[in-house]
C-alpha cells in the first residue's frame, strides 16, 4: 500500500511513486523508481518539496528511528544548521567525452519526437508531460558540456530534420536560459517550450513539409498555421505550461513586428518567446534541410545579426555568448594562411578558441591535422576570417571535431 510521507524521511533504498506538488519543482522529471543513488537523494532533499509517496512493497518503509539504521536519510545526515544540502549540478567534462553521450541522447529524442509526431498525426492528444525526462536528459548534458549536443543535432540528415530540429531546439533554449542567467526551473521551462515549439507541424501535409524546392503562397500558408495548430493541440493535451504554449505560438514572431501569426511586436512578445525566435532560427540555418544545405554556425551568428528588427538584441547577444562567436563546427581561416575548424570555446576569449588546422591555402594542400588553442600565450596566430563562404570546398570536415562513428550512433 502507498504511503505518503516527508521528505525529510527518504532514505536510500525507498520505491518513490509520486513527488507532491507542481512538476516544475522536482528535482527530476520521473517517478516510480528506487532511489538508489546518493545524488539522487541529494537533489531530493535539496529540492524543498515537502512531501512525496513511496510503496513499500517495491522498496523500505520508514526507518523507525531516523538514527536507527545506517541507510537513513543521506541528506539528513549532511544537512547542518542551514538545512539541507543544495542538489549539485552535472560536473563538467570535455566534448569528446560528452559527445558520446550526447549521440545517445540525440537518438532518443529524434525517436520520441518522431512517435510524438505520429501520435498527432493519427489524432491522439499529445501529453507533454511524458517528454520532462528527456529534457532532463539533455539539459544535463549541456550543463557538462555547453557544446556537445547542441554542435551534434546540428549535423543532423535531412530525413531527420523536423524531429531532430526539436532536440537541437530544446538543447538551444537550455544554453541560452543559463547564460541569460536563469534558475534551474526556469531552464527546465525553457528546455521544454523548445521541445515542443514545432508540434504543429505533425499536422502538416508531409508532401509540403518535407517538399525540396520553394514552397508556393498557398504551400507557405499551410506552413504559417502551425504555431497555431501546435498551440491548439497541446491545449487539448496535459502537462503544456503557461511558457511551452507562449513559445509554440509565437516563435516566429519578429521584434519589429514582422512575424507571424499574429504581427506581435518587442513589449508584446515575452521572454520566452523570443528566445524562441532566436533559437529556432539559428538551428534552422545551420541545419541540412530537404531543399538546402546548411549554413556555416559563425557565418550565421554574422547574418543573424544583421537582420535588424528580427531579434531582441539582448537575447541575441547573449544567444552569441553562449555558443561563441566561432561556435564548434564553424570554419575559420588564420592569419598563416591555413584553414581550421574550431573544435573547444575558451570561455571569456570568444575570438580566441580551440581549433584544429587542416589545410594551407598557401600550398593549396591539405596538412596533417595540428590542435592549435588561440588563447594561449605562445600561440602567435589568429582568426582572420570566417570561412563559411568556402565551406563547400572542404570534404568531411566535421569529422575533424566530431569521429564518424559517434556521428553515426546520433543518426542510427
Amino acid at each position: 500500500m502507498s504511503k505518503k510521507i516527508s521528505i525529510s524521511q527518504v532514505r536510500l533504498g525507498m520505491h518513490l511513486l509520486k513527488l507532491e506538488g507542481a512538476w516544475i519543482h522536482h528535482p527530476f522529471w520521473k517517478t516510480r523508481f528506487v532511489i538508489d543513488s546518493p545524488d539522487d537523494l541529494r537533489r531530493l532533499q535539496g529540492s524543498g518539496v515537502a512531501e512525496c509517496w513511496i510503496d513499500p512493497a517495491l522498496g523500505l518503509d520508514v526507518a523507525p528511528r531516523p538514527d536507527a539504521t545506517p541507510t537513513a536519510s543521506l541528506a539528513m545526515a549532511e544537512a547542518g544548521p542551514t538545512g539541507p544540502v543544495a542538489p549539485a549540478p552535472p560536473a563538467a567534462c570535455s566534448l569528446s567525452a560528452e559527445l558520446k553521450e550526447a549521440a545517445a541522447i540525440c537518438r532518443r529524442g529524434r525517436e520520441a519526437v518522431e512517435a510524438m509526431f505520429g501520435e498527432a498525426r493519427l489524432g491522439r492528444a499529445v501529453d507533454a508531460e511524458s517528454f520532462l525526462p528527456l529534457v532532463q536528459e539533455i539539459s544535463d548534458s549541456v550543463a557538462r558540456h555547453g557544446g556537445a549536443l547542441i554542435s551534434l543535432a546540428r549535423l543532423k540528415t535531412k530525413d531527420a530534420y523536423t524531429y531532430m530540429h526539436s532536440v537541437a531546439v530544446c538543447a538551444l533554449m537550455v544554453s541560452l536560459a543559463r547564460q541569460l542567467g536563469m534558475d534551474e526551473a526556469e531552464c527546465r521551462l525553457a528546455g521544454a517550450a523548445g521541445l515542443m515549439h514545432d508540434v504543429g507541424k505533425a499536422l502538416m501535409p508531409l508532401e509540403v513539409l518535407n517538399k525540396p524546392g520553394r514552397l508556393t503562397e498557398a504551400e507557405f500558408a499551410i506552413i504559417r498555421s502551425h504555431p497555431v495548430r501546435g498551440h491548439a493541440l497541446l491545449v487539448q493535451g496535459k502537462g503544456a505550461t503557461a511558457e511551452t504554449l507562449d513559445v509554440v505560438l509565437h516563435h516566429h514572431e519578429r521584434f519589429d513586428g514582422k512575424g507571424y501569426p499574429f504581427g506581435l511586436s518587442e513589449d508584446r512578445l515575452s521572454r520566452f518567446a523570443r528566445m524562441g525566435a532566436v533559437c529556432d532560427v539559428y538551428d534552422a540555418i545551420t541545419s541540412n534541410r530537404p531543399y538546402k544545405a546548411g549554413w556555416d554556425p559563425a557565418e550565421s551568428m554574422t547574418q543573424m545579426a544583421s537582420w535588424k528588427g528580427h531579434f531582441d538584441p539582448g537575447i541575441l547577444a547573449a544567444f552569441v555568448q553562449s555558443l561563441g562567436i566561432y561556435p564548434v563546427g564553424s570554419l575559420v581561416r588564420l592569419q598563416s594562411g591555413r584553414m581550421a575548424v574550431v573544435v573547444e570555446q575558451n570561455p571569456g576569449q570568444l575570438t580566441a578558441p580551440q581549433v584544429k588546422v587542416f589545410f594551407s591555402t598557401q600550398s593549396q594542400l591539405h596538412i596533417a591535422p595540428e590542435l592549435l588553442d588561440l588563447s594561449h600565450s605562445s600561440c602567435t596566430d589568429r582568426i582572420v576570417a570566417r570561412g563559411g563562404a568556402d565551406r563547400d570546398k572542404y570534404k568531411h570536415i566535421d569529422e575533424l571535431w566530431v569521429d564518424p562513428e559517434t556521428l553515426r550512433r546520433s543518426r542510427s
